[in-house]
């Protein structure tokens, strides 16, 4: 971008302010000895063209909408219509986070963002004896597709586009929004939204399965097979950095390892025969968004450049919207703090900043009372004006890619290009050449876990030794109490919950929910799509326990063994 010339005589001007004008300013010295990103990436006091003398206008930043898409997936962006407002919401029962959804929707939220817990998130019912205490505390509680009427009682889905974080039992989940479709006639081909359904996450980070990797990998590959046919407008899967960021990754690492889980997904859908430019528009992806800002936006950009580049090179695709990296962002819910909790509405504004300037297709703000319970109705207010205000008055969503160009953030993005490229490599190194191999041989071989234990490890001891400043932890510290009022569920929300399954189950046609279960269990053994069973199950009401109980059955309930190297 920069002719020869011109660069030596920048240098030439570089070398004479730092001998004229920075030297004698070093002699009080500055804040730190060293001055580094939460990843621990060591940054430069300052940046000149210097730094991105062999930056490519062309092949490497380009224009939004246009490969390689590191300036944004759309031409116009948030000119166009600001990322999607999609507060997480979910709690107790099915009618009260109903009351949550419309309350929201009153509020300006243009997108619904369902949390389930933990019964409804390991497939076990909520009358199961290990879903005692867990009932509707950390998320709402869904057992059959009576749940998931009430949930979106008074609401359109033929309208709404809503997202489902959830990953073991996201197929079910899926087939009961399918069938709620069908019921307020919705056609298939015009419900919206995104199913988290990202098992390979799982094993790596967030620890939350029902059977063993390779299956569960072949169960998100049928959701994918089957929203390709039924469902276009819907993404059967969303795959999540966030939450290998939240168990203590680096930024490069919650990137790449990301991307390795995507292109997992990539090849088995290649291998079951799907054409990447039928299943490639329908993926998308979820990234954590932490505190150092430009950190973030060079990771973001950087990952929707290696995810152009590879989906093109190493997998065929064509169409641009195979190729195009289209993610949710959600704040660091890691780097929320019990003390001092309303400086976390200051944590998650430049959180959110870094998403938006980053280019995300939608965004949730995290309560500032979620290290401490679930957020308040008061928290989730603050939560969405703060997006609200950055949308509406803050001037960041008028100008398309508003920090490119900077030598700064084109420096940070390849080296967070060449870095996630390496992780890349080195996990199709570990397959033999097959990115889904090495990602499963990874996660058996306890590769992931010592990648980011090692990172996490190391943050921790910059915390303690007070390298890295946390306000109001290790410095900046008070003694009274600032704790908020906090939401609490209500202790009758387990037995109102069993109240209702107990009345579906009487209700129902038992001789039906066991022909469509046996037809699920011969649909595994045949190798078949599971989903058309399912939905079968689950308009019979099914529960989410005896629907996963049949894949239990099949493939053995997962225990982590990780071998030695």
């Amino acid at each position: 971008m920069f002719d020869k010339e011109e660069l030596e005589a920048i240098a030439q001007q570089r070398e004479s302010w730092e001998a004229e004008t920075l030297e004698p300013f070093l002699e009080h010295g500055e804040r730190k000895e060293r001055f580094a990103t939460v990843s621990n990436h060591e940054v430069n006091r300052l940046y000149t063209p210097e730094d991105i003398a062999d930056l490519e206008f062309d092949e490497d930043l380009g224009f939004p909408g246009e490969p390689p898409y590191t300036r944004g997936p759309y031409p116009t962006m948030y000119r166009g219509r600001t990322w999607t407002m999609r507060q997480f919401a979910g709690f107790g029962t099915a009618e009260e986070t109903n009351e949550r959804f419309h309350y929201l929707i009153d509020e300006g939220q243009t997108g619904l963002s369902t949390a389930f817990d933990m019964p409804s998130l390991m497939g076990i019912d909520s009358d199961h004896p290990m879903s005692e205490g867990e009932v509707g505390k950390e998320g709402v509680a869904v057992d059959t597709l009576r749940d998931m009427e009430v949930l979106f009682d008074g609401i359109d889905i033929g309208e709404v586009s809503t997202s489902f974080t959830i990953n073991p039992s996201a197929a079910v989940i899926y087939a009961m929004y399918i069938a709620l479709a069908d019921q307020q006639g919705v056609p298939r081909d015009e419900i919206r939204g995104t199913l988290q359904n990202d098992m390979l996450k799982e094993f790596i980070a967030q620890k939350e399965w029902v059977i063993p990797p390779e299956p569960s990998l072949e169960v998100v590959t049928d959701t994918i097979e089957f929203a390709v046919e039924e469902t276009p407008k819907f993404h059967p899967v969303s795959i999540s950095g966030y939450h290998i960021r939240e168990a203590g990754s680096t930024a490069a690492q919650e990137a790449a390892f990301t991307l390795a889980d995507g292109f997992a997904y990539v090849e088995d859908c290649l291998d079951r025969g799907l054409d990447v430019d039928a299943f490639g528009p329908l993926l998308s992806f979820f990234f954590n968004s932490h505190n150092s800002i430009f950190e973030e936006v060079a990771k973001f950009r950087a990952a929707r450049r290696v995810y152009a580049r590879v989906m093109e090179e190493w997998y065929g695709a064509d169409k641009p919207e195979s190729k195009r990296m289209k993610f949710h962002t959600q704040t660091a819910g890691q780097s929320l703090t019990a003390q001092q909790p309303l400086n976390n509405i200051v944590r998650v504004t430049i959180q959110a900043l870094a998403g938006v300037f980053g280019g995300t297709q939608s965004l949730h703000t995290n309560s500032f009372d979620e290290a401490l319970a679930l957020p308040s109705e008061k928290a989730v207010r603050v939560a969405l004006r703060t997006q609200q205000i950055i949308a509406e008055e803050s001037g960041a969503a008028d100008i398309v890619d508003p920090m490119g160009g900077s030598f700064a953030i084109e420096k940070l993005t390849n080296e967070m290009e060449a870095e996630i490229m390496a992780y890349l490599e080195e996990i199709k190194e570990m397959g033999d050449g097959s990115v889904r191999d090495g990602v499963l041989n990874g996660i058996n071989q306890g590769y992931y876990h010592r990648e980011i234990q090692e990172a996490s490890y190391e943050y921790q001891q910059r915390v303690e030794r007070g390298e890295e400043v946390v306000v109001g932890v290790n410095e900046y510290t008070i003694e009274e109490d600032t704790s908020p009022e906090l939401l609490h569920v209500d202790a009758t929300t387990r037995d109102r919950q069993l109240e209702r399954l107990e009345q579906v189950k009487a209700e129902r046609d038992d001789e039906q929910v066991d022909a469509t279960l046996e037809a699920l269990s011969d649909a595994i053994t045949s190798d078949e799509n599971v989903m058309p069973s399912i939905v079968d199950a689950v308009k019979a009401y099914a529960t989410m326990g005896e629907i996963m109980q049949v894949f239990e059955d099949h493939h053995g309930a997962y225990r982590e063994e990780i071998s030695p190297v």
